[in-house]
């Protein structure tokens, strides 16, 4: 399997974009699978449902943080080869999907404010691109990380 079908598979599930990109990962990250989507949980939605950027990019930064993330801050060096990282995967991401925005991929004229999951069911997932972007960003970060 796939990290991208490994994505989609968990977005089935219930979880959300940045979880199920990151859960993809978690065995190889070395980390718990449960500790993975604490940490990505307020990701989804585009950040809490703001409709901000896709949860399935922040879940591809989240596995390129865990991968090549810097901890001191004063290490400039390696914040500016991440931040080239992160920019990177952005590009391909919005290269393929057109952009980056959860609300400008659901085709949303406004932000949502209302916190309220949306129920999944057979007629969301009709409705939404999510579980394919989710394969997207899964297999542009695992390539991305082969080819570093």
């Amino acid at each position: 399997m796939t990290k991208g079908e490994k994505a989609k598979s968990l977005f089935l599930e219930g979880y959300n974009c940045a979880q199920a990109v990151f859960g993809a990962f978690a065995d190889d990250l070395s980390l718990d699978f449960e500790f993975a989507m604490k940490l990505s949980s307020g990701f989804g939605g585009g950040m809490g449902r703001l409709r901000e950027v896709c949860g399935a990019v922040s879940g591809m930064f989240m596995v390129l943080d865990m991968k090549h993330g810097y901890t001191s801050p004063t290490d400039v060096e390696s914040k500016k080869k991440l931040y080239s990282h992160i920019q990177n995967l952005a590009k391909s991401f919005e290269k393929e999907n057109g952009s980056i925005i959860c609300k400008e991929l659901l085709g949303l004229s406004e932000k949502k404010s209302d916190p309220t999951p949306q129920n999944r069911t057979q007629e969301y997932y009709k409705k939404r691109p999510c579980a394919e972007l989710v394969e997207i960003a899964a297999n542009i970060v695992d390539d991305y990380l082969k080819n570093m």
